[in-house]
């Protein structure tokens, strides 16, 4: 928004507000949206962003609800895609990690059904992609399957978006330890993959993404997350009647 000659108002920290007074969420995005023109939200609580939206007529922007969506990431994430592939239908993509909890892949999931992809979901079988998005895949005749190995998939795939395992959502962090190093991609599993392949991840990194990959032609993840700072301009833009 700066950098659109625009100017921010910021409550990232809720003691700071009413909130800590026990205030609502509908009661604070009423209040908010006297003083703005625009609101740019993220919420740890899922279904947050649609609440905040029945409680002004300002533009809300959901910059991810909890575990559950993270739309404007997706945005970004289908620029990218476009952008190193030159195309978004009929793209393979693997999407590995956190898919349960991972509000970036349902988010992308949903979007892709517009573009025919083949879609391969990795991750342990208690972190799989709900159930209710694969039947949505399902309605919608996408193929896709789930896998507990990257190298089962990488090989075959145009994208391979990967997440980090979030210790943040585990109620019970002994769950957590049990599969934290579940998935970790390497150089070794580099070999023989296409060479329009390209990794993308929604940052930040732990210990799944060797840094090693980085300097391969493959590493695409900066430049995503740089996309990130245009795209979200375009947006501002757009619901601002700027565009």
């Amino acid at each position: 928004m700066e950098r659109l000659g625009g100017r921010v108002i910021g409550f990232a920290d809720k003691d700071v507000t009413s909130a800590s007074k026990g205030e609502t969420l509908y009661d604070s995005i009423r209040i908010i949206g006297q003083y703005t023109d625009v609101i740019a939200m993220r919420h740890p609580l899922e279904g947050s962003a649609r609440r905040a939206a029945e409680a002004t007529n300002k533009p809300i922007l959901n910059g991810g609800d909890g575990a559950n969506q993270h739309p404007t990431q997706t945005l970004l994430d289908l620029f990218t895609i476009q952008e190193t592939q030159k195309k978004l239908i009929g793209l393979s993509i693997a999407l590995a990690g956190d898919l349960k909890y991972g509000r970036t892949v349902h988010s992308l999931t949903q979007a892709l059904t517009r573009f025919s992809p083949r879609l391969y979901f990795i991750a342990p079988k208690t972190l799989q992609m709900p159930e209710h998005y694969l039947e949505e895949l399902k309605k919608n005749k996408i193929k896709f399957s789930l896998h507990e190995k990257m190298e089962d998939v990488i090989k075959q795939v145009d994208i391979f978006y990967l997440t980090r395992i979030q210790k943040e959502r585990f109620a019970d962090q002994m769950d957590y330890e049990r599969v934290k190093n579940s998935f970790r991609l390497t150089l070794a599993h580099m070999t023989c993959v296409k060479k329009n392949l390209k990794i993308l991840h929604p940052l930040p990194r732990v210990n799944e993404l060797d840094s090693k990959i980085d300097a391969t032609t493959h590493a695409y993840y900066f430049q995503q997350a740089e996309n990130g700072l245009y795209v979200r301009q375009a947006l501002l833009g757009a619901v601002l009647g700027k565009i």
